[in-house]
Parts: C-alpha cells; sequence; structure tokens
C-alpha cells in the first residue's frame, strides 16, 4: 500500500520537474518519488556495486576452477558474443 504525500514546491522548481519528466518519459511523482527513495538508500551501499565487479573481476576466475559446474556463462567467454 503507498502513502500519499502532498509538498509543495516554487512554480520554476515545478516547471523543471516537468520538464525533466518528460525527457525521460515519466512524471513528476515518479522523480520525486525515486529522489526520496535516494534519500533514504543506506549509505553503506554507496560503491558497493563497484566493489562487487572488482572483487569478481579480480577472483572469478579463481572462483571458476574451484567450482566448475557453478561458473556462469560469461559473455566475456572464448567462443561467444559480447
Amino acid at each position: 500500500m503507498s502513502k500519499s504525500v502532498t509538498i509543495r514546491v516554487p512554480d520554476q522548481l515545478h516547471a523543471l520537474l516537468q520538464e525533466r519528466a518528460e525527457a525521460e518519459g515519466t512524471t513528476v511523482t515518479a522523480l520525486i518519488t525515486q529522489a526520496a527513495h535516494d534519500a533514504v538508500r543506506d549509505p553503506r551501499l554507496e560503491g558497493a556495486a563497484e566493489v562487487f565487479r572488482a572483487f569478481v573481476a579480480e577472483h572469478g576466475d579463481a572462483f571458476d576452477r574451484a567450482f566448475p559446474e557453478d561458473a556462469p556463462g560469461r559473455l566475456d567467454a572464448p567462443g561467444r558474443a559480447a
């Protein structure tokens, strides 16, 4: 279930929000909802994807050798299209 939240913004900011929403093919509500979500995101998760990618890049081959049955198909593997 969702809750309704009413905020007041200056006309100029509303116009900018409308422009951005139209440019992105979304709504002002969706933009504000995403901004609110970003505002409460756990800061410990910032950069987590980059850390994970670096870990996989450094240790992925060792994992694949140790657990060949569990190795995922990789787009960069020989014979695979990128």
